[in-house]
C-alpha cells in the first residue's frame, strides 16, 4: 500500500563487507584503486554530494577500519557518521547496519542500502529513490534485461528447461531503499524462520527479504542505469577505469534570477578568452547578476594565455582591484583544420600552447587566489576528447588532456577547498567554429549564450572533477530557460 507523509531523514548505508575473493585479492575489492582512488571513495563522494542524503554509515569488512577512516578524511565526506564492522555474511552485515541506524535514528527514517563497489550510481537515481520513498515503503533500482535469460536443469547448467519472457525481467541494482521499520520487521521475521537461518531460503538481497516476509508491502521499481555496474571480477576494474576516463555528467539544475544574484553578487570572476562567444556571454550574464568581472584576451587587452607573465598580470589586476578572485574561467582556444603532416611547425606550437599549455599555466597561477576563497577553475573541452578526430588531431588530443587535467587537479586541490570542472558543449555557434567550418544551419548548433548560462550553473554548484555535457534539447519536449529572461537587461 502506498503512503504519504512528511519528509524523513535519508540515511545511506554503504555495504562494504566484501573480501575480494572472486578477484583473488588480498584486500577487499572496495579498496582497489580505479581512476586513482579506491572504488569506495568514488561511491562515497556521490552520496556525500547528493543533497538528498543526510547521513552515511559504512559497514566495512573486518580489519580495515583505518583504511576507511583515511578515505573518509581525504575525500571530505562529512556526512559519514559511523564506520561499523561488517559480519561474515551479507545478511549479518545488513543486520548490523540496521541496528546501527536504529540506535540513533530516534524514530522513522529512510534507509538506502548501496553496494560500495557500485561507484557509478548518480544523483538522479538517488533523487528518484528518495522521491519514491515519499509514497512507498520499499524501493528497488533495476534496468531491463538486454539478454535472454534461461532456466537450466541444475547447477551445472547443461540443459535449458525454460525461457522466461524478457520484457518482464529486470536486472537488480542498488540502492535498495526502505522505511527503517519495514526492513527491521522483514529481517526480524527472516531470523525467526529456521529455513532462512539454515540457508535453505535463497535471499541474496534486501528486496527479496521484504518480498518473502512482508508480501503485502509493494516494492516500487526505480529505473537504474547501465553504468551503475557492480565491480565484481578483474575485467570490471578495467572497464570501470575506462568509464571514469570517459565519464561525463549532466548539468546541475538551472537556477533562478534570485539564485544567481545571491551567489554572484560581490564575487570576482576572471575570464580568459572573454572577447567573444561563450566567454563574452559569461561576462555579460555574471555582471548582470552582480559579479565583478574581468575579461582578458589577445584582441582586447593584449593578453596571451600561453604567456605566464600575461596570466600573472591579469590575475593580479583583478585581485588588486577587488581583493579576491572567486572564479577563473578559460574559454580561450584555437582550432586549426588539416592533416598533421601538412601542418606548419609554428601552427603546431601555437595550437599546443593555447589549447593545452595555457590551461596548465592558468591553473598554476590561479590556485593561490582560489585557495583564499574556496573558488573554482572552469575549463572547456569538446566532444572530440573521447576519440581523436581526423583533420584536427592537435585540437582533439589537447581537449582529452584538458579533461584529464580537470580530474587530476580536482583531486589535488580538494584539500585546498578549490573545485575544478570542465564544460563539454555540443557543437556551438562561436566565431572560432565559424572560422574553422564556415556557416552551418543554426538549428544544428547550441547557442553560446545557453552554454554560458549552464557554465554559470556549474560555477555556483558544489561540483568538482566533473566533465559536464551540454546538449541541444528538443524544444517540443524540453522546457527552455532563456538567459535573456533571467537577466534584468537581457543578453544581445
Amino acid at each position: 500500500m502506498s503512503i504519504s507523509q512528511g519528509p524523513l531523514r535519508n540515511v545511506a548505508v554503504i555495504l562494504a563487507g566484501g573480501t575480494g575473493q572472486r578477484m583473488g585479492l588480498a584486500i577487499p575489492k572496495q579498496l582497489v584503486k580505479v581512476a586513482g582512488k579506491p572504488i569506495m571513495e568514488h561511491t562515497l563522494r556521490v552520496f556525500q554530494s547528493s543533497p538528498q542524503i543526510d547521513e552515511i554509515i559504512i559497514a566495512m569488512a573486518p580489519g580495515f577500519a583505518a583504511e576507511v577512516a583515511a578515505i573518509v578524511a581525504r575525500s571530505g565526506c562529512t556526512k559519514v557518521s559511523r564506520v561499523i564492522e561488517g559480519g561474515a555474511t551479507r545478511t549479518e552485515t545488513t543486520i548490523r547496519a540496521i541496528n546501527a541506524v536504529a540506535a540513533t535514528a530516534g524514530g522513522e527514517v529512510n534507509v538506502l542500502f548501496h553496494d560500495a563497489v557500485r561507484p557509478f550510481v548518480d544523483h538522479h537515481i538517488i533523487e528518484d529513490c528518495v522521491r519514491a520513498l515519499e509514497r512507498y515503503e520499499a524501493v528497488d533500482v533495476a534496468i531491463p534485461s538486454v539478454d535472454t535469460i534461461i532456466n537450466v536443469d541444475d547447477y551445472r547448467g547443461t540443459v535449458i528447461k525454460g525461457v522466461p519472457r524478457r520484457d518482464l525481467l529486470r536486472r537488480g541494482q542498488t540502492p535498495q531503499c526502505f522505511r527503517l521499520s519495514i526492513i527491521r520487521d522483514a529481517y526480524r521475521l527472516a531470523m525467526a524462520d529456521p529455513d532462512f537461518t539454515a540457508g535453505k531460503v535463497s535471499a541474496t538481497d534486501n528486496c527479496s527479504i521484504v518480498l518473502r516476509y512482508l508480501p503485502d508491502v509493494p516494492i516500487f521499481v526505480v529505473p537504474g542505469s547501465e553504468q551503475n555496474m557492480k565491480i565484481t571480477h578483474p575485467v570490471d576494474v578495467f572497464l570501470a577505469d575506462k568509464l571514469f576516463q570517459l565519464s561525463s555528467h549532466n548539468p546541475p539544475p538551472p537556477g533562478t534570477l534570485e539564485d544567481y544574484t545571491a551567489r554572484l553578487t560581490g564575487r570576482t570572476i576572471v575570464i580568459f578568452g572573454g572577447s567573444c562567444g561563450i566567454g563574452a556571454n559569461i561576462a555579460e550574464l555574471t555582471r548582470s547578476f552582480g559579479a565583478r568581472v574581468f575579461t582578458f584576451s589577445r584582441s582586447t587587452t593584449g593578453t596571451y594565455v600561453e604567456n605566464p607573465a600575461d596570466i600573472e598580470t591579469a590575475l593580479a589586476k583583478a585581485y588588486v582591484e577587488t581583493g579576491r578572485i572567486d572564479y577563473v574561467v578559460n574559454t580561450a582556444g584555437v582550432l586549426h583544420i588539416g592533416r598533421l603532416d601538412d601542418t606548419d611547425a609554428a601552427v603546431i606550437e601555437e595550437s599546443l600552447r593555447i589549447n593545452y599549455l595555457a590551461p596548465v599555466t592558468i591553473a598554476r597561477a590561479a590556485l593561490p587566489y582560489l585557495r583564499q576563497t574556496g573558488g573554482q577553475l572552469l575549463l572547456y573541452t569538446s566532444s572530440s576528447y573521447t576519440r581523436g578526430r581526423s583533420g584536427y588531431s592537435l585540437y582533439s588530443s589537447a581537449k582529452a588532456a584538458t579533461v584529464n587535467l580537470t580530474q587530476a587537479l580536482a583531486d589535488e586541490w580538494a584539500e585546498d577547498g578549490v573545485r575544478v570542472n570542465c564544460i563539454n558543449p555540443e557543437r556551438t555557434a562561436t566565431p572560432m567554429r565559424s572560422r574553422a567550418f564556415g556557416e552551418e544551419p543554426a538549428d544544428t548548433l547550441l547557442s553560446s549564450c545557453d552554454v554560458a548560462l549552464t557554465s554559470i550553473d556549474v560555477l555556483i554548484s558544489d561540483l568538482t572533477g566533473h566533465t559536464v555535457d551540454i546538449r541541444r534539447q528538443d524544444p517540443l519536449t524540453t522546457p527552455q530557460v532563456s538567459a535573456a529572461v533571467l537577466t534584468p537587461q537581457g543578453v544581445s
